[in-house]
């Protein structure tokens, strides 16, 4: 799909209210397109539709819960009353949840796989029947993660929701094709959003792991505005899986190339994290 220019164009972000979504949603505002913006925090969808309404784009914006299946079906339904179908559809929405997977428990699992997973077959389930009836092509794209091929430690739920987006992503990625849909599963590694500060974290201390974490995603300083030029780099190319930021492209081809060094690193840095959850729990 062309997005050099989204004039009349209509394209939908879930989680718009911050972070990825927020950057992406303006960037393809800026671009020309009119959005489809959602999000559970009123007042960052407020800030976000009156950054994009001062591009001189359109905006229907509301408050759903991408995990809540009928949530999805009245927005899919307020949306296609105003419009046939988006021409690019965007499912961002996610959280960020830190626990050994002993430590972790059921109802959270619950929480991540209805956010992470879920809210993605929901977006496309109410949206993308819609684009192939209009016939008129378009782009999918499903946020995963690096986390979506490399799998690490105290991410155990994380992990297994970005692996299920991109192998998602891939699979429906051959079924829209013979619609002219194109589909990415965007993997970015290291991106200093509000989902590491956000991020719900079990452990002997769980607030210094987020501060650690926090560190370390703001040290990289690589932003979402930087990330959705990328992203849109990645729709133009008509990407099916998009690592974007260099660790993730480096780990992309060593999971491919020489997995068990992959495996290597992410038993070396399981070892530290026990032996530092060990030294945290000691009175």
């Amino acid at each position: 799909m062309d997005v050099t220019n989204l004039d009349a164009k209509w394209a939908l972000v879930t989680g718009a209210g911050s972070g990825i979504g927020r950057a992406l949603a303006l960037a393809m505002a800026r671009r020309g397109a009119d959005l489809v913006i959602c999000d559970l925090n009123p007042e960052w969808l407020a800030a976000a539709r009156g950054e994009i309404e001062a591009t001189g784009s359109r905006v229907i914006a509301a408050e759903v819960d991408v995990a809540n299946r009928e949530a999805m079906r009245a927005f899919a339904e307020e949306v296609h009353g105003l419009i046939p179908a988006v021409d690019l559809l965007v499912n961002n929405a996610g959280i960020g949840i830190a626990a050994l997977f002993v430590d972790h428990p059921l109802e959270e699992w619950d929480r991540i796989v209805g956010i992470n997973l879920m809210g993605v077959v929901h977006g496309c389930h109410f949206f993308v029947p819609h684009m192939i009836e209009r016939a008129q092509g378009g782009h999918v794209v499903n946020i995963s993660s690096m986390a979506g091929f490399t799998a690490v430690g105290n991410m155990t739920s994380y992990n297994a929701t970005k692996f299920a987006v991109r192998g998602f992503s891939e699979s429906l990625a051959g079924e829209l094709s013979v619609h002219g849909i194109g589909v990415t599963a965007v993997c970015p590694g290291i991106i200093n959003t509000p989902i590491v500060r956000n991020m719900t974290v079990y452990g002997p201390d769980p607030e210094e792991s987020r501060r650690q974490a926090t560190r370390t995603f703001t040290r990289r300083n690589y932003g979402p505005e930087r990330l959705a030029e990328g992203i849109l780099s990645a729709i133009q190319g008509d990407k099916i899986v998009a690592p974007i930021t260099i660790e993730a492209r480096l780990f992309w081809k060593l999971t491919r190339w020489t997995p068990g060094l992959v495996h290597w690193i992410n038993r070396r840095a399981s070892k530290r994290l026990a032996e530092e959850t060990a030294r945290a729990a000691r009175p």
